[in-house]
């Protein structure tokens, strides 16, 4: 899909202004809902290309909104080193031209989070352990964005079990995004699925993906963050389960 017609430019730009509003309500949930919603209008690989700038620079500036970066880098370096290596790997099938498998893998990693962080009790990882599941986790997480475009399976759950702090927490998932949104770009690149069109399309939509944030955090001040994640969490499952069956109904 290299021509950008006006009406889907304008269903790019209102996905990354809703996908900002989740995000600055939630304080995530910008790539795994663009991914979603563009992923049932183009192939997955596509939206993976459109995604990769607004991620960057929303979860860059996640990322150094806190002090502890240099303290949270040397605990997960092996994480991040993990996703870095199974994103770029992984990002053969979401390359290729089998769209019916990527959509259906975006579908069920989709359904996969938002079931788990909806219905699962938040597990708790002894720190004995960090060393030797920080990399599988990783790579675990990279294999997942490689094929899929979505980067918080099994990156979220397993941070949010760390036990960090709030502020914390928040710096490390705009760590982890990051380095997905780094090694996803190197690994479509790598293969030949990333062109100089979906760049300047993926640069145009920060704009409304900020926009969006604004009127996020915004937004949180009159709702209830808990119940509004909810039903995004649903609204999550609905859009994976479609996504997921697609291939299979055509």
């Amino acid at each position: 899909m290299s021509d950008f017609s006006l009406a889907l430019t304008a269903t790019i730009a209102i996905t990354f202004l809703l996908a900002g509003i989740v995000k600055g309500v939630t304080g995530m949930g910008l790539p795994t809902l663009a991914m979603g919603l563009l992923g049932a209008v183009m192939p997955p690989v596509t939206a993976a290309s459109l995604l990769i700038v607004p991620s960057f620079v929303t979860n860059v500036w996640q990322l150094f909104a806190g002090s502890s970066f240099a303290s949270i880098l040397r605990r997960l370096w092996l994480m991040m080193a993990g996703i870095m290596v199974g994103t770029i790997a992984g990002a053969r099938l979401l390359a290729s031209d089998n769209v019916k498998w990527t959509t259906a893998g975006l579908g069920a990693a989709l359904v996969l989070y938002a079931a788990y962080t909806l219905l699962a009790r938040q597990p708790g990882i002894p720190a004995r352990a960090e060393r030797w599941l920080s990399p599988i986790i990783g790579v675990l997480t990279g294999l997942v964005t490689g094929g899929t475009g979505v980067f918080v399976v099994p990156a979220v759950p397993y941070i949010q079990a760390l036990g960090l702090g709030r502020d914390d927490l928040i710096q490390a998932l705009g760590l982890s995004f990051t380095v997905s949104t780094t090694a996803l770009a190197l690994g479509l690149a790598s293969h030949g699925a990333f062109e100089v069109e979906h760049l300047a399309m993926s640069s145009l939509a920060v704009l409304p993906a900020l926009l969006g944030m604004w009127l996020g955090q915004l937004l949180r001040q009159r709702i209830s963050p808990a119940t509004f994640r909810r039903w995004f969490l649903i609204f999550l499952i609905v859009l994976g389960l479609e996504l997921l069956a697609r291939p299979f109904l055509g």
